[in-house]
C-alpha cells in the first residue's frame, strides 16, 4: 500500500533534473557505470529549440569519441559545415567548395588557423577526430545523447517539473508535480536558474551582470551592410553569421530588465541598429532568440549531502568563447562514473569529494576566461586600447598558439597524486599494434589497464577487478618508453609507467584501489615479468 502522492515502485538509484546535454550525458554516463535505475526529469515537453551553443571543445569531442558517438554526429556536422561554406563562399580553385576552418576567438578577435601551431606537446597523440574542436548546434548534441541514453535504458520524463525535495542519512524524496519518489542521489543540472541548487541552499558567489546581449536566428532586410563575423562599434559588439539570419548583439548600458521575457522582432532590431549603426536594416520575423548577460557565479561546493550540481546549476557566465556546453559535459564526465561506484558499492562516498577538488578549479578558469573577454568588448577607450594590444599579440603564432590552446581546452587536466607526466592528463590516443586507438578501448565506460610491453598482466594483478576493469596487453609504436598505463573511466590517466624509470608500485597499488574499488592485492605484478 503506497501513501498518497507517493509512486509506488518508483525507487531510483538517481534522478537527474534536466534533460539538456549535461544531464542526459550524466544520466548516460550512469548507466554505463552501473547504475540500474536513473531518472531524468524535464519540464520542457520537447528539445529546446532555442539558438545557444554552436560548437563543442576538443575534451568534448574527444569524450563523445570514446562513447562511440561521433559517427552518429557526422550528417548534422557535414550539414552545418555546408551551410558555413554557403555563408562565407568559401571555394577552392576550381569552383567547388571546401571545409571552412575555425579556429576561435576571444573576445571577438577572430583568431587565425593559418598561425595555429599544432606541434607541441598538448597535442601529441591527441585524438585526430578531435582538434581544436567542432562546430555542432546544442539541440542536435542533446537529441544524439537523447538517443544514446534512451537505448542505455535511463528513463526520461519530459514535462515534469521538480517542486522540492527532502533528503536524510538514506537518499532523497524528489516531488515532482505533487507526486513523489525516492532516490538514493538528486543530481541538478537544471540550469542557471536552477530549483535544486535554490532549495538545497548551495552559495553563489560571483560578479553581477553589467551587459545585455541578444543571440537570435531571424529573417532580416536591408542587412548588406551590416558585416560579417565579429565586429566591434562605439556602442558595443555585433556578430553577422556564420549562418544566413544569425545575429548577436551585445551593450554595455546595464542588464535586461527581464532576461526571460519573449524577444520581440523590435527590440532585436532596435538592438541590432544602435550597435551596427546600420538604420535600414530590419528584423521582419525571429525563429528563435535568447537575451543574456555576463552574470558570473559558481557554487563554492558540488555537492551538500546527497545532492550534488552539474552545468549551469553549479556555474554561470556570459557565452563567449562558447565554454559553458563544454564545461557542464565536463562536469557530468567526470561526476557519472563516480556517482555509479558509489551507488553500487564499489566505493565510498568519499570519492564524490574528488568531483568538486577536480571540477570546480576549471569552473573557476572559465569564469574568469570569460570576465576577460567582457573587459576588453567594453565600449571605453582603455578598453579599446588594451584591445588593440590583445589583437596585435593575436595576429601572431605564438599569440594565437596560446589562445587556441586555452579556448580547444587541451590544457584542462587534473592534479592526480603520481609523478608521472601523463597522471591527471587526458589519455593519449595511443595507435596500438593491433591497429585500433587507445579511445576505442573506452567505449563500455571501464577503467583500462593498458600494459604495453606485449606480456600479459599477472592474474594476480587482475584477478580482484575482474567485474569491473578493462585488461589490454598489446605495443604501440610511437611510445617505445611507454610500459603502462591506468585510464579512469573518464579517460584521465591515474598512473602510468616508462621503461626506463624505476616503477612506482605502490602508486599504481594506491591508484587502483582508489579509482577502480576493491582489492589492491597483485597490484605489483603488472611491473614485474
Amino acid at each position: 500500500m503506497t501513501t498518497q502522492g507517493t509512486e509506488q515502485g518508483t525507487e531510483y538509484d538517481v534522478v537527474v533534473a534536466g534533460a539538456g546535454p549535461v544531464g542526459l550525458f550524466l544520466a548516460a554516463e550512469l548507466r554505463l557505470g552501473g547504475a540500474l535505475r536513473v531518472l531524468v526529469v524535464e519540464r520542457l515537453t520537447e528539445v529546446d529549440e532555442t539558438i545557444k551553443a554552436g560548437w563543442i571543445n576538443h575534451p568534448s569531442v574527444v569524450a563523445l569519441n570514446r562513447r562511440g558517438l561521433l559517427p552518429e554526429l557526422a550528417a548534422v556536422r557535414e550539414a552545418v559545415q555546408e551551410r558555413l561554406r554557403a555563408f562565407q563562399g568559401v571555394s577552392d580553385g576550381d569552383g567547388t567548395t571546401e571545409r571552412p576552418r575555425f579556429a576561435g576567438h576571444f573576445a571577438g578577435i577572430m583568431l587565425d588557423p593559418e598561425l595555429f601551431d599544432d606541434s607541441g606537446p598538448e597535442w601529441a597523440d591527441a585524438d585526430p577526430a578531435a582538434g581544436p574542436g567542432l562546430v555542432l548546434p546544442q539541440a542536435e548534441l542533446e537529441r544524439a545523447l537523447g538517443r544514446w541514453a534512451e537505448r542505455l535504458g535511463v528513463e526520461v520524463r519530459r514535462g515534469v517539473e521538480l517542486t522540492g525535495f527532502t533528503q536524510d542519512a538514506d537518499g532523497v524524496a524528489v516531488q515532482l508535480d505533487g507526486r513523489t519518489v525516492r532516490a538514493g542521489w538528486l543530481v541538478g543540472c537544471d540550469g542557471g536558474r536552477s530549483t535544486v541548487r535554490r532549495l538545497a541552499g548551495f552559495a553563489f558567489p560571483g560578479t553581477a551582470p553589467e551587459i545585455t546581449g541578444y543571440q537570435a536566428l531571424a529573417e532580416l532586410s536591408g542587412a548588406e551592410r551590416l558585416k560579417a563575423g565579429w565586429n566591434t562599434t562605439d556602442v558595443g559588439t555585433y556578430v553577422h553569421g556564420p549562418f544566413p539570419g544569425r545575429v548577436l548583439t551585445v551593450e554595455f548600458d546595464s542588464p535586461p530588465a527581464d532576461r526571460y521575457a519573449p524577444v520581440t522582432a523590435e527590440e532585436l532590431e532596435a538592438s541590432l541598429r544602435r550597435v551596427s549603426g546600420v538604420p535600414e536594416v530590419r528584423v521582419t520575423g525571429v525563429r528563435t532568440a535568447t537575451r543574456f548577460t555576463d552574470n558570473a557565479r559558481q557554487a563554492t561546493e558540488y555537492r551538500r549531502g546527497r545532492v550534488l550540481l552539474a552545468g549551469d546549476a553549479a556555474h554561470v557566465h556570459s557565452p563567449f568563447g562558447g565554454q559553458g556546453l563544454n564545461l557542464g559535459l565536463g562536469d557530468a564526465l567526470n561526476l557519472g562514473w563516480k556517482l555509479a561506484a558509489v551507488v553500487g558499492g564499489r566505493a565510498p562516498e568519499s570519492l564524490l569529494d574528488t568531483y568538486t577538488a577536480e571540477r570546480h578549479p576549471i569552473g573557476a578558469w572559465v569564469l574568469d576566461w570569460t570576465r576577460a573577454q567582457i573587459a576588453l568588448m567594453r565600449p571605453d577607450r582603455h578598453a579599446r586600447a588594451l584591445r588593440r594590444v590583445v589583437e596585435d599579440l593575436a595576429g601572431s603564432g605564438t599569440g594565437t598558439t596560446y589562445l587556441v590552446n586555452r579556448v580547444s581546452g587541451v590544457w584542462q587536466r587534473y592534479d592526480l597524486p603520481g609523478g608521472h607526466p601523463l597522471t591527471g592528463a587526458s589519455a593519449p590516443d595511443l595507435p596500438l599494434s593491433d591497429g585500433t586507438r587507445l579511445g576505442e578501448h573506452l567505449h563500455t565506460g571501464r577503467p583500462l589497464l593498458l600494459g604495453l610491453t606485449g606480456s600479459p598482466a599477472p592474474d594476480t594483478l587482475t584477478a580482484p577487478y575482474t567485474d569491473r576493469l578493462t585488461v589490454l596487453t598489446t605495443t604501440c609504436p610511437t611510445r617505445p618508453t611507454l610500459k603502462a598505463l591506468l585510464v579512469r573511466p573518464d579517460g584521465f590517466v591515474a598512473w602510468a609507467a616508462d621503461t626506463d624509470r624505476e616503477e612506482d608500485e605502490d602508486g599504481l597499488a594506491a591508484a587502483l584501489e582508489r579509482w577502480v574499488g576493491g582489492s589492491g592485492a597483485g597490484a605489483r605484478a603488472l611491473t614485474r615479468g
